[in-house]
C-alpha cells in the first residue's frame, strides 16, 4: 500500500490566517538583517536617514502590534505540493474567510475592489485573494502568503521582448524600469526578475522570487552571477533608500528563468517594498494509505 498526504482546505485557511496578523507587523528576519547591514555601509548619506527611519519604524511596529505599513496590500496565497500529496480542488475555499477574518481582527486596511474596471467599490473585507497552487518535486507541502502594497506592484512591469534583444536587451529593460519606477516603490527594494516562460507565468517568476531569503543567491551560477551584476549596477545608480541618495536602492535582486518559445523572450520586474511582508509555512498533513499505484 502506498502512504500519501491530503492538505484540506482548513490546512491552508488556517495557514493564512494566523500568517497575516504576523506579517503585517513584522518584518521577516533576513530583511531586517539586511537593512541593518545597508545602515552599517552607508555612510553619510540622506539615505542613512531613511534607514533609521524604517530601522526604527519595525521595531515600534513588532513591539505594539501595529502595521509596518499603511497599505496592508493584497494577499498572495501560493501553496506548493510534493510528489505524494494529494491536493482537493477546493482547497482554497475557506481562504477568503481566513483573509476576512483576519483583516477585520487586526485592523488591517482593507484595499481591494470588486471589478478593476466596472466596480471599483472597496469589497470591505479585503477579498478575494489572489491564489495559486504548483505541484513541485521537494517532499511535503508548504504555503507561501505575501501581502503585496499596491505602490510596489505599481512599479513593476512585464514586457515580451524579442528574442534578438538578448541578455543587453534584458539588462537594459530591467534597468530602464528601476530609473523610471523604483523611487515610486518605498526603497530599499528586493527586486524579483523573472525571464522566460510564457506572458501569463513570466510574472509568477518574478513574484517567486521575492521568496527566496535576501541574500541566498540561485542555485544557477549563471543566474546567481546575474543577480550580483544586476544588484551592483542597481546600487551604482546611486538612488539609494528612499531615492534619497545613497547605496542601498535594493537590498537584493533575485532571478528566476525557465525556457521559452523560440519566438519570444519574456521578462517580468516586480518590485518588492522595504516592507517586504511574506512567510513561508511548511503544512502538516494527514497521512493517508492508499491502493498500489
Amino acid at each position: 500500500m502506498d502512504t500519501f498526504e491530503i492538505i484540506t482546505k482548513e490546512d491552508v485557511a488556517r495557514a493564512v490566517y494566523e500568517a497575516i496578523p504576523r506579517i503585517a507587523c513584522e518584518l521577516p528576519a533576513d530583511v531586517h538583517a539586511a537593512l541593518e547591514a545597508a545602515r552599517a555601509a552607508e555612510g553619510p548619506t540622506r539615505g542613512a536617514f531613511v534607514l533609521d527611519q524604517l530601522i526604527e519604524n519595525a521595531r515600534i511596529a513588532a513591539a505594539d502590534r501595529v502595521p509596518l505599513c499603511q497599505d496592508t496590500g493584497t494577499v498572495w496565497v501560493c501553496l506548493e505540493a510534493g510528489p505524494d500529496v494529494l491536493v482537493p480542488g477546493d482547497v482554497f475555499a475557506e481562504v477568503d474567510a481566513a483573509v476576512a477574518r483576519a483583516y477585520d481582527e487586526a485592523r488591517l486596511r482593507k484595499s481591494v475592489v470588486r471589478d478593476a474596471l466596472f466596480d471599483r467599490a472597496n469589497t470591505g473585507d479585503n477579498t478575494p485573494a489572489f491564489t495559486d497552487v504548483y505541484f513541485v518535486e521537494r517532499p511535503g507541502a508548504r504555503v507561501h502568503v505575501m501581502l503585496k502594497g499596491g505602490g510596489s506592484d505599481n512599479a513593476s512591469r512585464v514586457v515580451m521582448l524579442a528574442p534578438g534583444a538578448g541578455r543587453e536587451g534584458v539588462v537594459n529593460e530591467i534597468m530602464d524600469c528601476v530609473r523610471a519606477k523604483a523611487a515610486n516603490a518605498c526603497p530599499p527594494l528586493v527586486i524579483g526578475i523573472g525571464v522566460g516562460s510564457t506572458f501569463d507565468k513570466v510574472a509568477h517568476l518574478a513574484k517567486s522570487a521575492l521568496l527566496r531569503p535576501v541574500g541566498e543567491r540561485s542555485c544557477d551560477p549563471r543566474a546567481a552571477a546575474f543577480e550580483r551584476e544586476m544588484l551592483e549596477m542597481v546600487n551604482a545608480t546611486g538612488m539609494g533608500p528612499g531615492a534619497l541618495g545613497g547605496r542601498a536602492l535594493a537590498l537584493d535582486v533575485h532571478v528566476e528563468t525557465a525556457p521559452c518559445h523560440i519566438a519570444a523572450l519574456p521578462l517580468a520586474i516586480n518590485m518588492g517594498c522595504s516592507a517586504m511582508r511574506r512567510a513561508t509555512i511548511e503544512l502538516t498533513a494527514t497521512a493517508r494509505e492508499g491502493g498500489n499505484r
